[in-house]
């Protein structure tokens, strides 16, 4: 029988009179990537806030490795990674520097922490800036650092919020291999993410949230034979209604040459 890691029943989250999560059940199994897709708004930030246990104030039950977050305990958190969708990093330290005090956040000794933090950088092209400020990295070299820092403990469960924005495509092409490797050793991960090409050649089990609630779940080839489209990104628009695309950009384009 596969290992549930995660297990969600009627989770309901409200911001005031705006319902944000409105009754979402799932259970996720050791080794599965996740693709954690839907409109803005849908909701999928908020639940991987909750799953972090960044934001409270929700209904429902909410287990990772068997155990009730809401008791507060903070052992579960030392087995999983994080990325942002926008991260503050600190600027005045060397990647050197954030990444050994990440590392000895999760226990980590300080001289192994720099030990895989300095391979990693290096595995990951930015070797030459470890002792360099992080004020003067580009982009994709801040979002290298912070994928780094979400994998430099061996975390069992994998949250990523847009983790490829900034990548070149040689980076993008390692992240994916990075997660089809993490997969295969039995890391879950969870996915979420706009690029609906990358999902969908990267996810075992695709889930569509829409108006809070799940509207769709399954593998791409499953969610391709329930729907009339081809692509995730037809499938997409299909669940959520979403067909004015064409009409909006010709209106646009037809502002923009306005004079």
């Amino acid at each position: 029988m596969d290992e549930i890691l995660l297990s969600i029943k009627d989770l309901r989250k409200h911001y005031g009179s705006k319902t944000v999560l409105n009754g979402v059940s799932l259970e996720v199994k050791r080794g599965e990537i996740i693709g954690y897709i839907g409109p803005n708004g849908a909701g999928k930030s908020t639940t991987i806030k909750i799953l972090l246990g960044i934001e409270s104030g929700y209904s429902g039950e909410v287990k990772i490795f068997g155990q009730d977050i809401s008791t507060e305990s903070m052992e579960y958190k030392r087995k999983i990674g994080y990325v942002p969708e926008i991260a503050e990093l600190y600027d005045n330290l060397t990647g050197y520097e954030y990444l050994t005090f990440i590392g000895e956040l999760y226990g980590l000794d300080s001289d192994f922490a720099d030990f895989k933090a300095k391979r990693l950088m290096n595995l990951f092209g930015i070797g030459e800036v470890y002792h360099s400020r992080i004020a003067s990295y580009s982009k994709g070299m801040r979002q290298k650092i912070l994928i780094i820092s979400s994998l430099l403990h061996n975390p069992e469960i994998l949250f990523f919020d847009e983790p490829i924005n900034g990548l070149d495509a040689n980076s993008v092409m390692i992240f994916k291999e990075i997660m089809t490797q993490l997969a295969a050793q039995g890391k879950t991960i969870f996915y979420s993410s706009h690029i609906m090409d990358v999902v969908e050649k990267i996810s075992s089990r695709i889930i569509l949230l829409h108006d809070g609630k799940i509207a769709a779940d399954g593998t791409f080839e499953e969610l391709k034979d329930t729907n009339k489209e081809g692509s995730l990104e037809q499938i997409f628009n299909e669940l959520t209604g979403f067909s004015e695309h064409k009409e909006i950009g010709e209106r646009f384009v037809s502002v923009v040459g306005e004079m």
